[in-house]
């Protein structure tokens, strides 16, 4: 099917972190330091009963930890085969690792790796502005599938634990996650739209950038219309992006069952969710520091001895990010060479 119009606008690119990226980064590796030392025992202690994993056990994480990136990769293949394009899964599968390895290794690696990623499929044949909703669109899928663990974590832990705090924010959350389906609704109506339109087009006078970039917009949603012209199916992105979150849940809820240890369902959900939120932040490279520690400490408020709530980290975080590092990377090489080779072919 035809591209979309170029609209001729550059690439975006990288913004280096800051100064107050760079302060707060800095606090949080002096506490983490800090925490370490003062708590080194303990780290000794889960170190050891990281050792003790029962290799039998460990293919059910590391299963669950390729079914989440196998989803991962899912959302935007999908959203790119609405806008016309084709792509393998296994292509997909590769370029996003690499982006999560750009994303987990830099300074600032979410900025770097949206830039990468959108180079990435422009030199493959995806139109610049079907990229940037494509990001944009399987980021908003996240963030959304991501809430609505948050707001499941809440319910699941009760008045106490990790999750007893969100309670008081659940009407927030609900409401957050009715405005999408509510909004789908009202774009339905001829009405709604036809309003929409005109401010859409008395926005478009002021520049004629932002007339090219309606334009492109424009056409590809009528080509995304006349691929999937009904609205159920436009779930499924978000629901790729919700079994993403889960498969990746289910890693650590088998890691803790490969350790021997009991899973504290009540506040689990909870824990992950928050530990995920605040991971997202991204104050430090792949929030190393930050992700062990918010865990751990939920995991510890749900109920698990400190020892054990730290090795259940440290085995997680094990899995679901230092054994993807190598695999993201050489996925990277490879695609960088397949670039420095001519031009790449699109669809893979």
């Amino acid at each position: 099917m035809p591209q979309p119009r170029n609209g001729g606008d550059a690439l975006p690119a990288a913004a280096p972190p800051g100064r107050i990226w760079w302060l707060c980064s800095g606090v949080l590796v002096l506490a983490a330091a800090v925490f370490a030392f003062t708590r080194r025992a303990e780290i000794a202690a889960a170190l050891r009963l990281v050792t003790q994993v029962r290799p039998g056990r460990l293919p059910v994480p590391l299963a669950c930890q390729v079914l989440s990136l196998v989803c991962f990769a899912a959302v935007p293949r999908w959203l790119l085969r609405a806008g016309g394009v084709r792509w393998s899964l296994r292509r997909m599968a590769c370029t996003t690792a690499a982006g999560s390895a750009v994303a987990g290794a830099l300074p600032g690696g979410a900025a770097f790796s949206a830039a990468w990623l959108l180079r990435v499929l422009v030199r493959r044949g995806v139109g610049p502005v079907l990229a940037a909703a494509v990001l944009a669109v399987s980021g908003a899928a996240s963030v959304v599938s991501l809430l609505l663990l948050v707001a499941v974590g809440a319910l699941a832990a009760g008045p106490s634990g990790p999750g007893a705090a969100l309670r008081s924010l659940l009407p927030l959350l609900l409401a957050l996650l009715v405005a999408v389906p509510v909004l789908v609704w009202l774009l339905r109506s001829a009405a709604v739209r036809r309003a929409l339109g005109r401010v859409w087009k008395r926005t478009g006078h002021r520049s004629g950038r932002l007339r090219r970039v309606q334009a492109d917009l424009s056409a590809l949603v009528e080509q995304a219309r006349r691929v999937e012209p009904r609205p159920l199916p436009w779930l499924r992105p978000l629901g790729y992006a919700l079994l993403n979150w889960l498969f990746d849940l289910a890693c650590l809820a088998t890691a803790l069952w490969a350790l021997g240890l009991a899973v504290p369902w009540r506040g689990l959900v909870a824990a992950y969710a928050l530990t995920q939120a605040v991971g997202s932040l991204r104050l430090t490279p792949g929030s190393l520091g930050i992700a062990e520690a918010t865990m751990s400490a939920l995991l510890v408020a749900s109920g698990l001895p400190s020892a054990q709530a730290v090795a259940a980290t440290f085995l997680y975080r094990i899995i679901g990010f230092w054994m993807l590092q190598p695999v993201g990377w050489t996925c990277w090489a490879a695609l960088t060479l397949e670039d420095a080779h001519g031009p790449a072919k699109r669809g893979g």
